[in-house]
C-alpha cells in the first residue's frame, strides 16, 4: 500500500474513505458492511462527551488509546469476548490503514492490542492437559487424514478455518515425493522448505486461487511458519492418499467421506476433534470453552507450551500472526537464522514412538 496519501483536512468522513479503499482491494460487500458497523459504532462512542473518556466530542484522527481501551470496556458485556476481539481487529486495521497512507498520525490501537495480547490463552479456568496426554490422543488418531489435521493444529497453532484454507501452493515439504514438483508453489515459501504459508486475505463468501471460500482468516498479516520432521511426516502421508479434487485451488485437506474431495470444512474438523476428545472424557454437552478440546484448544496448547519453553513471546505471536507489520517484517528477516532455529529447538513431540 502507498504510503502517499491525502491531507486529513480533506477528508470529511473516514469511515467513508477506508471503505471505498477496502472496495476496491475486492474485499466483499459482507466485509465492508462488517467494518462499516463496528467503525461507526465507535465513532458515535467518540461523539457522545457522557461516555468517552475526553468528556468531550472526538474525531477518529485524535482517537486516543485511552478513548480505544474505553471503548474496548463498553462493549464488553453486550457481546461475546471472541466479539471483542474481532471489533478490536477491525479497529486496528482501519487505524494501520489511515495511518500507512498518511491520512492519520498513529494508530492508537497499538498498544490497545498488545495489551489484549497479553491476556489471551491464559484462562486459568481452562483446562490443562499434560503433553504426554496430548501424546496418547494423537495416538489414538489414526485415520491419516485426521491426524494430519490434529498435529497441523497442534504444530502451528493455525486457527481451523486458517487450516481450511490451506491449498497445495501452500506448503512446501521436503523429503516427500508427492512435494517435489509443486509448481503452483508460492514465491514466499519457494526457498524455504519445509514451511506453511498461512493468509491473511481469505474471507468466506470470497473466491480466492479460484474458489469460493466456506472460512475466514483472521490474521492481522500472512506468516511462514516452520514444519518439523513430525508434522511433515504426517502430512506426506496424507498426501499419498489424498483424494483428487475438482477445485482449481487444489485445497490441502479434502474430504473423505460423504463430501469426497471436497475441501474440509471447520465444521468436518470440530465433528473430528469433538469424537475424539469425548471417547478421553474431554469433551461434553453444554462444556463450554473452558472445560473441552475443540480444535482452538489446540491454538491455546501451542501458544502455552510454545512461550513456555522459548520465553519468547515475540516469535510465539508472530507464529500466532498476532503482530503489526513492522514486527512481521522483522522476524521474515529473520526467518532462518531466528525463527526456525527456535522453532525447532523448542517444539514439543506428539508423536507416539512408532509413528
Amino acid at each position: 500500500m502507498s504510503t502517499i496519501g491525502p491531507d486529513p483536512g480533506d477528508i470529511e468522513d473516514p469511515v467513508a474513505y477506508f471503505l471505498q479503499d477496502v472496495a476496491y482491494h475486492g474485499k466483499s460487500d459482507r466485509t465492508r458492511d462488517a467494518y462499516e458497523r463496528v467503525l461507526r459504532r465507535f465513532e458515535r462512542f467518540l461523539a457522545d462527551p457522557d461516555r468517552n473518556p475526553a468528556g468531550t466530542e472526538t474525531a477518529l484522527a485524535a482517537a486516543s488509546h485511552r478513548d480505544c481501551m474505553a471503548w474496548i470496556h463498553d462493549i464488553r458485556g453486550s457481546v461475546a469476548e471472541s466479539t471483542v476481539a474481532t471489533y478490536a481487529s477491525y479497529l486496528h486495521r482501519f487505524y494501520a490503514y489511515m495511518t500507512q497512507v498518511g491520512a492519520f498520525d498513529a494508530n492508537p490501537m497499538t498498544l490497545v492490542v498488545e495489551e489484549m495480547d497479553e491476556t489471551i490463552d491464559t484462562d486459568p479456568e481452562r483446562r490443562d492437559v499434560p503433553l504426554p496426554d496430548m501424546r496418547e490422543f494423537v495416538a489414538d488418531v489414526t485415520h491419516p487424514l485426521e491426524r494430519a489435521v490434529v498435529v497441523t493444529l497442534l504444530k502451528t497453532g493455525m486457527r481451523v478455518g486458517e487450516l481450511c484454507n490451506l491449498d497445495r501452493r501452500d506448503v512446501h515439504l521436503s523429503s516427500v515425493p508427492f512435494d517435489r514438483d509443486n509448481a503452483s508453489r508460492r514465491p514466499q515459501i519457494a526457498e524455504r522448505p519445509d514451511s506453511v504459508y498461512v493468509a491473511a486475505e481469505p474471507a468466506r463468501g470470497e473466491v480466492v486461487n479460484g474458489e469460493e471460500r466456506t472460512a475466514s482468516n483472521k490474521r492481522k498479516r500472512a506468516t511462514v511458519v516452520p514444519v518439523d520432521d513430525e508434522l511433515r511426516r504426517v502430512l506426506g502421508r496424507w498426501l499419498a492418499i489424498r483424494p483428487d479434487t475438482t477445485s482449481p485451488a487444489e485445497p490441502l485437506f479434502t474430504s473423505t467421506s460423504g463430501d469426497w474431495g471436497r475441501r474440509l470444512t471447520p465444521d468436518m474438523v470440530h465433528h473430528a476433534v469433538e469424537t475424539h476428545a469425548r471417547k478421553r472424557g474431554w469433551y461434553r454437552s453444554g462444556g463450554g470453552a473452558a472445560a473441552n478440546v475443540t480444535p482452538h484448544y489446540f491454538r491455546h496448547f501451542f501458544t502455552t507450551h510454545l512461550r513456555d519453553r522459548t520465553g519468547d513471546r515475540g516469535i510465539v505471536k508472530y507464529l500466532r500472526g498476532d503482530v503489526a507489520q513492522d514486527v512481521i517484517d522483522t522476524y521474515t528477516h529473520n526467518w532462518g537464522d531466528r525463527v526456525r532455529e527456535t522453532y525447532e529447538a523448542n517444539v514439543y513431540r506428539v508423536l507416539p514412538d512408532d509413528a
